[in-house]
């Protein structure tokens, strides 16, 4: 393939609830019932397995069970039920991201490897990978039956016709429209925007949270190349100076950025995907250091907000965007951040 060629990729969604799929037939081959259960929320997954993974009354030794490439080890033992709980993240423990065209489905494996006891040498069962998957749908409110018991005050008075729907795309040069082709050469510059429409809603603004690169779909998968981070840092603009936000805004619910076309340097791989975390916050509530667009201007050597103050801008050097003491948040704010969605973008060098 052309080295200095890029195209742009972005499926379309449709409206449904999360679900979950688990494979336990390895386990159930020898067991009726089903010893391995998933449930997955918004941000992450948790599974729960019976000791008694077999069916045969043997129970299995906890710290033989690990979930993911990485080997995460149980939350909770629960010995009077032979119950072990294990909670982890959407991105953590070595999940692979992949897309559809409806869904956004993260997998990873619960993996059980029996080891022999200090005086012995044998093992009395068989290893067993149970695959997971958690699929979400790409435009809807992914909380809606999963909403937790501190909000309920202000998610009871959301409607089912309240629903946010979250959207990444390419641009022409003025912005007026798509981009026709998704066809770059290296040296031009990418107008993306990001844009939430929310039916029947208090008045909300979008921001960008994070956007990383990589060669596959894995989010957390190596390489990787930062373009925002640290809750809205543009870091890529440390290095180009075509990377920034667009300012002023011309609505809330839009956000507009630029970024240098680019490739990896040292993988032949053609295909590179970039995916974004977008988040909302009331519009009547002030940027603040979580939830904020700033912008590196080189000519100041400085950090510049898309609105706000200046100072919401210092922890992109620092890399330390927490909200300080003090600063409260709004339930619509803390609801918003909530929903915010991974929007995958596929690259295809």
């Amino acid at each position: 393939s052309d080295p200095s060629w890029v195209q742009l990729y972005l499926p379309s969604g449709v409206e449904t609830y999360p679900y979950a799929w688990v494979d336990a037939s390895q386990a159930r081959a020898l067991s009726l019932l089903s010893p391995v259960l998933a449930q997955c929320e918004e941000a992450y997954v948790m599974v729960t397995v019976k000791r008694d993974l077999f069916g045969t009354g043997r129970l299995v030794q906890v710290e033989d069970l690990s979930l993911g490439p990485a080997g995460c080890q149980p939350t909770i033992h629960n010995a009077p039920e032979n119950t072990v709980i294990f909670y982890a993240g959407l991105h953590e423990c070595g999940s692979v991201l992949q897309m559809t065209p409806d869904f956004l489905v993260y997998s990873i494996s619960l993996h059980y490897k029996p080891t022999p006891s200090s005086h012995s040498v044998i093992v009395r069962t068989s290893p067993v990978d149970v695959p997971i998957e958690c699929h979400y749908p790409r435009r809807n409110n992914v909380s809606s039956n999963a909403i937790k018991p501190t909000w309920i005050p202000f998610a009871s008075t959301i409607s089912a016709e309240e629903k946010l729907r979250f959207s990444l795309h390419l641009m022409n040069e003025g912005w007026s429209s798509e981009r026709a082709s998704n066809g770059y050469q290296l040296g031009e510059v990418m107008y993306i925007q990001a844009q939430v429409i929310a039916e029947n809603h208090t008045p909300l603004r979008l921001f960008v949270d994070s956007c990383i690169a990589t060669l596959s779909p894995e989010a957390d998968s190596s390489p990787r190349y930062p373009i925002i981070d640290y809750k809205g840092c543009l870091v890529d603009g440390r290095f180009d100076s075509n990377s920034t936000f667009s300012m002023p805004r011309f609505r809330d619910d839009v956000l507009q950025f630029t970024v240098d076309v680019f490739r990896f340097s040292k993988d032949p791989r053609d295909l590179i995907y970039i995916t974004c975390h977008l988040k909302v916050a009331a519009a009547t509530q002030a940027p603040d250091a979580e939830n904020k667009a700033c912008s590196f201007h080189p000519a100041t050597n400085s950090w510049v907000p898309v609105e706000g103050t200046t100072d919401i801008c210092s922890c992109c050097e620092t890399k330390n965007c927490v909200r300080t003491t003090g600063q409260g948040s709004s339930h619509l704010d803390q609801w918003g951040r909530r929903l915010g969605r991974d929007v995958a973008a596929k690259l295809g060098m």
